[in-house]
């Protein structure tokens, strides 16, 4: 009875683990058929499309939506009117791309990318999905896997019952009944692992055809692997240990490929075609630049101050919008109040100072800061700046109190 059951395990392991044929490419302005399984993907895609569209996280600066979208449909010109990307003020690294068009770009991959060509790469990967109908081959692969699970595991239960009755005795049919459970279980790990593992698949088949396609349009291909290696790093950088070891292996249960191998297979691409292209790193910096403020302090709110501070390291390379970036990093130290912190926020508030594109709010920090420490001479320099450049400010009679209550220079 138990090889019954083993022949039977085996044989339903390899259908489960059985990958499914790879999906047919999409045509431009494809359509599903009517009452297609395809049809209910694209039915609920269009209700999350709707949903999107009177979200409080939309963002509406049509300047920035008419720029993303420009470069997504630089990379996938054929599908450029399939496609309406929106950009979402959410401070994670994220972009889909659902069966019916509709795309979502968030802010916190927007702070991310450095430039135009590792934009154009996380949407050419999705593009990718969305060319290789994934979401349907994905669907049809799950589908075939739990009917091999649930043939096999009422199966292997009758089997089992069967074996219990007939043993002779009440230890000998709970025995076979414990390694009964006990297949089950192992069937069901087996499929979830196989569906996993397909949708890693996924995920490589749209990074090899994403480096492609970006590089077709114009981009330099190594822009994809610099993002990563950027992700690597951030997250390497993290204020908390689970995040920081979540990089260290490969659970069964992944649905992405680990960092480091997707770096070292996307390296290994781009050199196949050749370095060169354009990465747009000017033209980017000037779409997201009128909303770089907006976004990191969505990014403190996060509450990973390591991975904060790494991100205004990455993004104050080259030079640009100090003001901006000097105050934030004050702020993530004075946050995060580690030892030191405190110090450490004044030094940037004050580096912030320096910079025309400085907020107000950082001579309002900067001040708060000097009185604290007894530098009362250097706080009402900088609360006297803070209200000449705020002088609506809601909190403006606060800073006007602490002047009044540190009384008149000498």
């Amino acid at each position: 009875m138990r090889t019954r059951i083993a022949l039977s395990l085996t044989a339903a392991l390899a259908i489960a683990a059985a990958p499914t044929a790879a999906g047919a490419q999409r045509l431009s302005g494809e359509r599903p058929s009517a009452g297609s399984v395809e049809e209910g993907f694209w039915t609920a895609s269009d209700k999350a499309e709707r949903a999107a569209r009177t979200s409080a996280e939309l963002n509406t600066d049509p300047a920035l939506n008419a720029y993303v979208r420009g470069v997504a449909c630089k990379v996938a010109v054929e599908y450029c009117g399939d496609v309406r990307v929106y950009v979402l003020d959410r401070p994670f690294f994220n972009a889909t791309m659902a069966p019916n068009g509709y795309t979502e770009v968030w802010s916190g991959l927007m702070l991310r990318a450095s430039n135009e060509a590792e934009l154009a790469f996380t949407l050419s990967h999705e593009v990718t999905h969305f060319e290789r109908n994934h979401f349907l081959e994905a669907w049809n692969a799950e589908k075939n896997r739990q009917n091999a699970m649930l043939a096999l595991s009422v199966g292997i239960a009758v089997l089992g019952a069967t074996a219990a009755v007939n043993s002779g005795s009440a230890e000998a049919a709970r025995s076979i009944m414990d390694a009964t459970g006990n297949l089950i279980d192992v069937v069901y790990l087996a499929g979830m692992t196989a569906f996993f593992r397909f949708s890693r698949e996924n995920e490589a088949e749209a990074d090899a055809l994403g480096v492609r396609r970006m590089a077709a349009a114009g981009y330099d291909p190594r822009a994809a692997a610099t993002i990563w290696t950027a992700v690597r790093d951030e997250t390497a950088s993290s204020q908390f240990e689970r995040t920081r070891k979540s990089e260290g292996r490969l659970n069964v249960f992944a649905t992405h490929p680990l960092t480091r191998d997707r770096i070292a297979s996307l390296e290994a691409r781009a050199a196949s075609l050749g370095a060169g292209g354009d990465d747009g790193r000017a033209r980017y910096r000037a779409a997201i630049r009128p909303h770089l403020s907006a976004w990191l302090r969505d990014d403190l709110r996060r509450r990973d101050y390591g991975q904060t501070l790494f991100l205004l390291n990455r993004l104050a390379v080259g030079g640009e919008d100090l003001g901006v970036l000097e105050f934030y990093r004050g702020e993530a130290f004075r946050l995060r109040r580690q030892d030191g912190d405190l110090h450490l926020a004044e030094e940037a508030y004050a580096a912030a100072s320096a910079w025309p594109d400085a907020p107000p709010q950082a001579f309002r920090e900067l001040g708060e800061l000097r009185r604290k420490r007894g530098d009362v001479a250097g706080a009402r320099v900088a609360f006297e700046t803070y209200l000449a450049r705020a002088p609506q400010a809601e909190d403006a009679w606060l800073v006007q109190d602490s002047l009044q209550s540190m009384g008149n220079p000498t």
